[in-house]
């Protein structure tokens, strides 16, 4: 397993933008698939978006595609989810969760991920 925090969360109008970044401890970040997930109030968990160990692929839920972006930088340990075009239906906790192995299949299910960030809260204003 890997710590994860996140930061970059807050307070934004309609149609702003964030960016969240996520730092994991360790030398083997790339060998894990990194996760957003999001869960607003009331309401379950959801993932958001996934990016493969070296960053080749990413994969997206269809309510963020076009607005959310993923990147990774292993050299800093970190991975990042551009929001852009926000809604306040985004508004949510936001977690990164890390898992082996590295391939995008399976990153949209909750259950695959074994490490979790601490989360980080996005507020989206009409």
């Amino acid at each position: 397993q890997v710590q994860l925090v996140e930061s970059g969360g807050g307070l934004v109008q309609a149609g702003g933008s964030l960016r969240l970044s996520c730092v994991a401890s360790g030398r083997t970040f790339s060998t894990y698939a990194m996760g957003w997930f999001r869960q607003a109030a009331g309401k379950e968990r959801e993932f958001v978006a996934a990016i493969t160990g070296i960053g080749g692929t990413t994969y997206y839920a269809d309510t963020v595609k076009g607005r959310f972006t993923v990147s990774r930088d292993n050299a800093k340990n970190t991975v990042y989810l551009q929001l852009n075009s926000l809604k306040p239906e985004d508004t949510a906790v936001y977690y990164c969760a890390a898992k082996r192995p590295s391939f995008i299949i399976g990153a949209g299910a909750e259950h695959e991920y074994d490490s979790w960030g601490q989360g980080t809260q996005v507020t989206v204003s009409s």
